[in-house]
């Protein structure tokens, strides 16, 4: 872990460490488990692959990431959420709480624009697993069911 050098301030450190713009929203994006890399880069638009790429390994150093490498061609990455990493959910809420009541934007807003709400938006449909777990609310975080994908290349 790397300490801070502004003052030696605990607030001005933590700050530091998740100040930028895309840092939380990488959490909240993380919020319901690990994702790819596309799929983060896909979530926040207008985002560089090459800021995207630099602050995950930034937070990856300050143990707020895990990067698991699966191989394969291409590369198969994905990025989770440590356990210091979760810490910051409670944070995510709070400041979709506060963006709410200082009317910047509602949860409706990011529906309209990209067709579905946050991974850590409580407006999600319960997630129901048939025979594995009862109804559940989104409101504590889930891990996220893998979606199959076809990865295969198809020569025309």
């Amino acid at each position: 872990m790397r300490r801070r050098k502004i003052d030696g301030c605990p607030i001005a450190g933590a700050l530091q460490m998740i100040g930028d713009k895309w840092s939380m929203l990488v959490v909240r994006d993380l919020a319901n488990g690990p994702r790819r890399t596309m799929e983060l880069l896909n979530g926040l638009a207008p985002i560089s692959s090459r800021t995207l790429v630099a602050r995950l390994r930034d937070m990856e150093k300050d143990q707020l990431l895990e990067r698991t490498d699966f191989g394969g061609n291409p590369p198969h990455i994905e990025y989770g959420l440590t356990e210091r990493g979760r810490l910051l959910l409670p944070l995510v809420d709070a400041l979709r709480v506060l963006g709410q009541s200082l009317d910047c934007n509602e949860c409706e807003d990011r529906k309209k624009h990209l067709g579905f709400y946050c991974e850590a938006c409580p407006k999600n449909p319960p997630v129901y697993q048939p025979e594995t777990e009862p109804l559940v609310q989104p409101t504590t975080p889930l891990p996220r069911r893998r979606q199959q994908r076809d990865d295969s290349i198809v020569l025309l």
